[in-house]
């Protein structure tokens, strides 16, 4: 009896778990490469003195980045895309960032 239940509790977690990972549509592993990858860019971004990019948010899906916020100048968000191309692992970059319009 002990067996059963132990086999019928292993089979229900192995479906809940297989239902969270369709939700998503990524392995564990391609998980802890996002994460890695979005921490990467954020860590560039943030080192990156002469442009000031502290306002820009970074999203990871399947190695695709996806870059959004709000930036001074057309330089900053063509930097923000190049320092996120560099990233070990990275695939493509999505540039959604917005250039200010200027206050004066």
């Amino acid at each position: 009896m002990r067996a059963i239940k132990t086999t019928l509790g292993m089979a229900l977690l192995t479906f809940l778990l297989a239902g969270c990972q369709a939700t998503t549509g990524k392995t564990a592993g391609q998980n802890v490469d996002d994460v890695t990858i979005t921490a990467s860019v954020k860590s560039q971004l943030v080192a990156d003195k002469a442009t000031n990019l502290f306002r820009v948010d970074v999203d990871t899906n399947k190695g695709v980045v996806y870059l959004n916020g709000t930036v001074e100048s057309p330089a900053q968000k063509t930097r923000a895309e190049e320092l996120a191309r560099r990233v070990k692992g990275v695939t493509n970059v999505v540039n959604n960032i917005q250039v200010e319009k200027s206050k004066g």
